[in-house]
């Protein structure tokens, strides 16, 4: 199957509805049926697997008895598609009864529903968009494994449709970080704002290369965590995460920080966390009380950081990208966690990223922070990762790739002082260095240009040559363009 052309097609169908306005709209349209089709490719796994199996979702509302077009006419469509879809399937499954006792599996089905909505009115276009996705066979290998390219695609388009580009953090840059934290099977890893699930996905490819017996394959299954925020990139992460074969994907629907990190328990910490927090942001007042009041912040970045520090295992590593804000900010919260995290964790390497890794959503610079919870730091390093030769930026036609880190993973395992052009771009701060700082740790960053000031007659001077300078080029120039003519202008 051509996914681009699967992907177009279905945007092209939805075009024609009234009902959908804009891309944001069009991909959750989309995405809330391609997790309908993939559960019911899963239930039927299931079902073989257990013959107990009993499916949460009401028999009439299983992908097999309500989307499927057997071309006998007797398929929904039109105003009664429409009204089913409105009037019985969206309340069914936002309803669902869950308890206690209900399995993740079952219950990531009324989470996936409790915030999404059914945009189209054209029940016509609407039996279109589902008899597309249909055409999907989960149960081959190669269009099932072919979802991640669908995802991607649909993640890129994401991207670019207003605010929901925040989601995606680039494929290379969730590789990078994975494959220095190098997560083993066996550990826990985590996501505590995980969007689509990015970092999850990237972590999954690692564990599943050291899958060879059917207990890792039940570890396997149970190594990853997530939570977020937001219906649409929840519904995604969900549904990667089913294609990855993870049969009870804990991916919590909520907002990680509203919870007091002074209730963490050893339970509720990871061997492995790996995010990029959301940052610009801010929370409202009542979160900040979740905190210790030093480390309380309205930066939502910044409270991020004091929940990953509370919830990581003892001997636990993370990766967090975080902007420059944090870096150089001496306010009090950020003096307060950057001291906390230097005090009881071992912040062993900040790599700076170069600028536009986010384009277009957001121009932050932005940095990788790795620590472990190991011990005190001792001192940190810090390596400058300039944008790679024949680049002036990254866009969305020329992204960043992994092989743009191959500077930093060279550098990573026999590490060194590096000087170029008079400026720091890689450098070992001692702890007490960054002390004497009052802990702004904006070090090896990008050189700046810096313009002299003049007084003003030096600078009139100056610039007067300048003019004269530029005047006989332009008097040079047109010269020996009369000349070539024969003429004089």
């Amino acid at each position: 199957m051509n996914l681009n052309n699967f992907v177009k097609r279905l945007q092209d169908v939805m075009r024609n509805d009234a009902g959908i306005n804009g891309d944001a709209q069009r991909i959750e349209q989309m995405v809330w049926i391609l997790f309908l089709k993939v559960y019911n490719a899963k239930e039927e796994e299931w079902e073989l697997l257990d013959d107990n199996y009993v499916s949460v979702i009401p028999e009439k509302f299983r992908w097999s008895n309500w989307a499927v077009d057997h071309k006998d006419g007797k398929a929904f469509t039109g105003d009664a598609l429409l009204n089913f879809v409105n009037n019985e399937l969206f309340p069914a499954l936002k309803n669902l009864e869950i308890d206690e006792t209900t399995p993740m599996s079952k219950i990531i089905v009324k989470s996936a529903f409790e915030d999404n909505n059914n945009y189209m009115k054209d029940g016509i276009l609407l039996r279109q968009v589902v008899n597309i996705i249909d055409e999907l066979d989960f149960s081959e290998y190669d269009d099932r494994h072919a979802f991640g390219d669908i995802y991607e695609t649909i993640l890129r388009s994401l991207q670019s449709a207003g605010n929901a580009g925040e989601f995606y953090t680039p494929r290379a840059v969730t590789d990078f970080m994975t494959q220095m934290v190098a997560p083993k099977i066996g550990e826990k890893i985590a996501d505590f704002a995980c969007g689509t699930g990015g970092f999850l996905t990237s972590a999954l490819k690692v564990l599943d290369a050291q899958v060879s017996s059917v207990e890792d394959k039940q570890t396997y299954n149970n190594s990853i965590y997530g939570v977020e925020k937001k219906a649409l990139p929840h519904l995604l992460c969900v549904t990667n995460m089913l294609l990855h074969d993870i049969d009870n994907p804990v991916i919590i629907h909520g907002n990680t920080l509203e919870r007091s990190v002074r209730d963490y328990r050893e339970d509720d910490r990871f061997d492995v966390v790996l995010m990029n927090p959301p940052y610009g942001g801010s929370e409202k007042e009542g979160i900040k009380i979740n905190f210790p009041a030093d480390l309380q912040s309205s930066e939502t970045a910044d409270l991020f950081m004091s929940v990953i520090m509370y919830r990581l295992k003892r001997n636990g590593r993370a990766a967090v990208i975080i902007p420059d804000g944090f870096l150089f900010g001496t306010d009090n919260a950020k003096v307060a966690i950057k001291k906390k995290l230097l005090e009881e964790f071992n912040l062993h390497t900040v790599v700076r990223m170069p600028h536009s890794v986010f384009a277009p959503y957001t121009s932050i610079t932005t940095n990788i922070l790795f620590f472990e919870r190991t011990a005190p730091t001792a001192a940190v390093w810090f390596y400058r990762l300039d944008m790679p030769d024949g680049y002036k930026h990254f866009s969305k036609t020329k992204p960043m790739k992994l092989d743009h880190f191959t500077p930093v993973i060279e550098w990573w395992n026999n590490r060194e002082e590096i000087t170029v052009d008079g400026f720091d771009k890689s450098k070992r701060y001692t702890v007490q260095e960054l002390a004497n700082r009052n802990y702004n740790i904006d070090l090896c960053g990008f050189p700046h240009e810096e313009e002299e000031i003049l007084p003003p007659h030096d600078l009139i001077h100056q610039y007067q040559k300048k003019r004269a300078s530029l005047n006989a080029d332009i008097d040079r120039i047109l010269a020996e363009i009369e000349s070539a003519l024969g003429v004089k202008i």
